[in-house]
């Protein structure tokens, strides 16, 4: 079903992610795209697709250790992120199987605290989402431990009603940029 939908979706979208694609490349240097090797179901490495947002070149770092004043965010960077637009193109990860639009936010490939404390409560059996229960009550202002806790309730509690939930606060909070970069 995570497929079809995509599928769907990157259809319909398919002329906004064109005009993001363009204004990403009018607005720096570099391609539109990038990936990111980040850890999926298992524990498997596989590369993420976001839209760039920062300058080309940059060391892997987690979005809370990046602060929406940091010189290495492009104009249209700050926007993207804001409203979680970079993330589009993670609909691709979506249509290949390795993410669902639901689930623990991808750990980067370098987290080696956060993934070892999902690998211990056995939360690394989900496939990432492009969304999760830690995203709608956090973000990035929550701790690495908070975000785990939060990712085991969504184990333990997963069902349809719960997904859509997360569904409907993502699309609010992504809205009003509410959990990103805030201490």
């Amino acid at each position: 079903m995570n497929r079809l939908v995509a599928g769907l979706l990157f259809f319909v979208f398919l002329p906004v992610l064109l005009c993001i694609a363009l204004i990403v490349k009018l607005d720096s240097s570099g391609p539109f795209v990038f990936s990111q090797k980040r850890v999926g179901r298992h524990g498997q490495l596989y590369q993420m697709y976001k839209f760039r947002t920062m300058v080309t070149g940059m060391p892997d770092l987690p979005s809370d250790q990046v602060g929406e004043t940091d010189s290495r965010i492009t104009n249209v960077g700050r926007i993207l992120r804001r409203l979680s637009l970079d993330e589009l193109p993670q609909l691709w990860n979506v249509m290949k199987g390795e993410m669902n639009f639901i689930g623990p936010r991808p750990a980067l490939y370098n987290q080696y605290d956060l993934n070892e404390m999902r690998s211990q409560l056995g939360i690394d059996v989900l496939k990432p989402g492009i969304t999760g229960w830690a995203q709608v009550n956090g973000r990035d202002s929550i701790s690495l431990e908070r975000k785990v806790a939060l990712d085991q309730y969504y184990l333990e509690n997963h069902t349809w009603r719960l997904d859509v939930r997360i569904l409907w606060m993502t699309v609010f909070k992504s809205a009003i940029g509410d959990g990103l970069y805030r201490s």
